[in-house]
């Protein structure tokens, strides 16, 4: 394998790490989102069971409620965010990858050519060596 084929297919793995990372951050933030809306849902569930029990907590609930619903709405704009910002991701790398395969197979086929035009040439030395014997 030549060695403009070498690095090209480095600096292409190196990429494809790149953005396997990034993806890895992305979906660990995507989870933390998912925890954090299941977490505000368990929250608000907690507080109407306190309202059913306590008259005084009842009265305070809608006003939680309200709060509770603009936490959640945007901790749902932020799992959105993070929905596009993955699928993003998921395209780059994919690119990334087709990118090295492409890179992989030149070099292949470079290594193949070059081993053929070995061949060729030793075939022709041997043919060589043979009609020399030959007219001797």
């Amino acid at each position: 394998m030549t060695a403009w084929a070498q690095s090209l297919i480095r600096i292409s793995n190196y990429e494809v790490e790149t953005l396997q990372k990034r993806l890895a951050e992305i979906t660990e933030r995507r989870a933390n989102a998912e925890i954090r809306i299941a977490v505000l849902d368990a929250e608000a569930q907690g507080e109407r069971d306190r309202a059913r029990m306590d008259a005084e907590a009842g009265m305070m609930l809608g006003a939680y409620l309200n709060g509770w619903k603009s936490r959640k709405a945007k901790a749902e704009g932020d799992l959105t965010v993070l929905d596009a910002e993955e699928a993003g991701a998921r395209d780059a790398l994919t690119g990334a990858f087709e990118e090295l395969k492409k890179f992989e197979h030149v070099a292949e086929t470079t290594r193949l050519t070059q081993l053929v035009a070995i061949a060729k040439r030793e075939t022709a030395a041997f043919d060589e060596l043979g009609l020399r014997r030959r007219a001797v």
